[in-house]
C-alpha cells in the first residue's frame, strides 16, 4: 500500500514532508497553506502534490495520513477534523493551547481507535536522548531523583508578521511550549508529572501586555522526584540552546550549554575510581543514520520520528508518542502557567487514563 500524505502548514510542515517522503511507501499527495508563496515553494518541491488554501478542501481530496503543522491555535480543530475524516495524524507541538482543548484532542483520539495519533516531538529522537534512555533502562543511573531542562531561544523576530501583526507566538506563555524540554526527560526516565508549580518573569526584555520573558516550572513526579523546566523566548542570548540534566541515585548526566562543545557528560558510580564527570561521544545525530536523514532540519531527529510513526501506521501498533505520552509532556506546562497566575500555588496535573 502507498500512503497518501497531506501536509497542513507548509513552513514547519515542509520539514516533516521531506522525511516522510523518504519512507518507501509514502507519497506526498497534498499540501495546505493560506500563503500563496508557501504553496508555490511546496509545489515546486513536490509537483505531484495537490495544493489547497483551506484545510477542509485538503481533507475532502482524500488522504490517508495528515500532518498538522499549522500554528498552535489551529492544532486542536485540525487534528479532530483529520481523525473524523479517517486520517492517521502526526501533529506538531504544542498539543493544544489549553487544558480544555487537550481534552478535546484526547476524546477525538479515543473516539477513532482505528486511526493512529502521534505527537511530533522531535527532541525525543536526538541521539544523546536515545542513548540516555538506554543507560537509564540498564539501571546505570539508579532511581530518578531530579531532572532539569531549559529551552532558551530569542524568538522576538518571529512574534510579528511582515505587516507588523502579532503572530500566535506573541502572547503564548513560554512554559506552554514545554514539550521540547519535558518530553525527552519523560522518555529517558519513564516518569509522569503529577503536580506543577510555576513562576513567571516580569515583561522587561520586550515590554507589552501578555508578554512574558522567561517562565519556570517546578514539577513533582509520580515517583517522588522533582523536575525543573525553564523556557524563554524573549531573551538577550545567542545562540539558542536546549539543556538537559538527569540526577539518579547512582549517577548523573548532563549536556553542555553553548558555546561549549556540543557533547554530553556523565558521572556513574558503576565505573570504579571515576573521579569526576566524563565526556560521552554523544551528539544530537544518531550514528550511522541513512544518507540524507538530516533533511528534517534538526539533525536526524525528524527522520527517526517519521520511521516510528509510519511503523505504527503500517502495523497498527501503539505510536511512540501516543495521546497519553503527548498529554504527559503537555499538560504540566499548562498547569504550571495556571500556577504562576495564582502566585505559584501547586496545581494537580490531570490524568485521563
Amino acid at each position: 500500500m502507498t500512503w497518501r500524505v497531506g501536509i497542513a502548514g507548509l513552513r514547519r510542515g515542509a520539514s516533516l514532508a521531506h522525511v516522510l517522503h523518504m519512507q518507501p511507501d509514502c507519497t506526498i499527495a497534498a499540501g495546505c497553506d493560506p500563503a500563496p508563496a508557501a504553496l508555490d515553494a511546496f509545489g515546486a518541491r513536490y509537483p505531484q502534490a495537490r495544493l489547497f488554501s483551506t484545510f477542509a478542501d485538503m481533507l475532502d481530496a482524500g488522504i490517508d495520513v495528515c500532518v498538522v503543522a499549522s500554528p498552535v491555535p489551529l492544532h486542536c480543530a485540525q487534528t479532530v477534523a483529520a481523525l473524523a475524516a479517517g486520517c492517521h495524524v502526526l501533529q506538531e507541538v504544542c498539543l493544544a493551547p489549553s487544558v480544555a482543548e487537550c481534552r478535546t484532542v484526547f476524546e477525538a483520539v479515543q473516539a477513532h481507535p482505528r486511526q493512529q495519533f502521534m505527537l511530533a516531538e522531535n527532541c525525543n529522537y536526538w541521539g544523546h536522548i536515545l542513548s540516555w534512555q538506554s543507560m537509564f533502562a540498564q539501571g546505570l543511573l539508579g532511581e530518578l531523583v531530579h531532572a532539569e531542562a531549559e529551552y532558551i531561544h530569542d524568538c522576538r523576530t518571529l512574534m510579528h508578521d511582515a505587516e507588523g501583526r502579532p503572530t500566535w507566538r506573541a502572547t503564548m506563555p513560554p512554559i506552554h511550549y514545554c514539550t521540547h524540554s519535558l518530553g525527552p526527560l519523560l522518555k529517558i526516565t519513564g516518569a509522569r508529572c503529577v503536580t506543577a508549580c510555576g513562576m513567571l518573569s516580569a515583561s522587561k526584555t520586550d515590554p507589552g501586555p501578555g508578554h512574558i520573558d522567561i517562565e519556570t516550572a517546578l514539577l513533582q513526579t509520580d515517583t517522588g522526584a522533582t523536575v525543573k523546566l525553564v523556557a524563554g523566548f524573549r531573551v538577550a542570548r545567542e545562540p539558542a540552546f536546549h539543556y538537559y540534566s538527569v540526577y539518579g541515585t547512582r549517577g548523573s548526566l548532563e549536556t553542555a550549554r553553548p558555546p561549549a562543545p556540543a557533547q554530553t557528560h556523565a558521572y556513574l558510580e558503576a565505573i570504579p575510581h571515576l573521579q569526576g564527570m566524563m565526556d560521552l561521544p554523544l551528539g544530537t545525530d544518531v550514528p550511522r543514520a541513512p544518507a540524507g536523514a538530516g533533511v528534517g532540519g534538526h539533525g536526524t531527529a525528524e527522520y527517526y520520528l517519521a520511521v516510528d510513526f509510519m511503523r505504527a501506521v503500517r502495523e497498527g501498533t501503539r505510536p511512540a508518542i501516543d495521546i497519553h505520552a503527548a498529554l504527559d509532556m503537555s499538560l504540566p506546562g499548562l498547569c504550571a502557567h495556571e500556577s504562576a497566575l495564582q502566585g505559584g500555588r501547586p496545581v494537580e496535573v490531570p490524568d485521563w487514563r
